[in-house]
């Protein structure tokens, strides 16, 4: 099934704990993650506790984020998900083991990215439940390039 998806917005924050930004562009970098974000700077929370490619880039389904506040009541900015891109219109629970651009750039999805106690405890309770096997996709960066928000989003054949 061809689909086609939006970038929304762009994430970043600069160190572990930090509040997430929204940016109007980005340069994904293979081997790091997005320029300026705590991951790339090896300054994030998990930096030394997963495999690097883990923590590359990671991304959230705006219907994701509607549908924890329709459902649990639980109000929550996108960026307050602490994942690098939000998505429209994109299926990335199937996108584990497959490779995915988002405008010039290349993905490949590693794993789901479960939701856990950390982030419960930076926003709201019951939310680590609230967003399970919803929570987001980590993907290894395949190719460097500039990302901006409208980007379109589509697998790759």
């Amino acid at each position: 099934m061809m689909w086609k998806g939006t970038l929304l917005q762009i994430c970043i924050a600069p160190g572990a704990a930090e509040p997430m930004r929204c940016v109007e562009q980005a340069c994904a970098v293979p081997g790091r993650g997005l320029e300026g974000d705590r991951y790339a700077e090896r300054a994030g929370t998990w930096s030394g506790h997963t495999p690097p490619l883990d923590n590359e880039i990671t991304l959230i389904e705006i219907e994701a984020v509607e549908a924890v506040a329709q459902e649990n009541g639980i109000a929550l900015e996108a960026k307050d998900a602490r994942r690098n891109l939000v998505t429209r219109g994109v299926p990335l629970n199937h996108l584990v083991g497959r490779e995915f651009c988002v405008g010039e750039v290349r993905l490949r999805g590693i794993r789901l990215c479960e939701p856990c106690a950390y982030l419960e405890g930076m926003t709201s309770p019951g939310l680590k439940a609230a967003l399970a096997h919803r929570g987001g996709l980590r993907a290894e960066i395949l190719s460097e390039g500039v990302l901006r928000p409208g980007d379109e989003i589509s697998e790759t054949i």
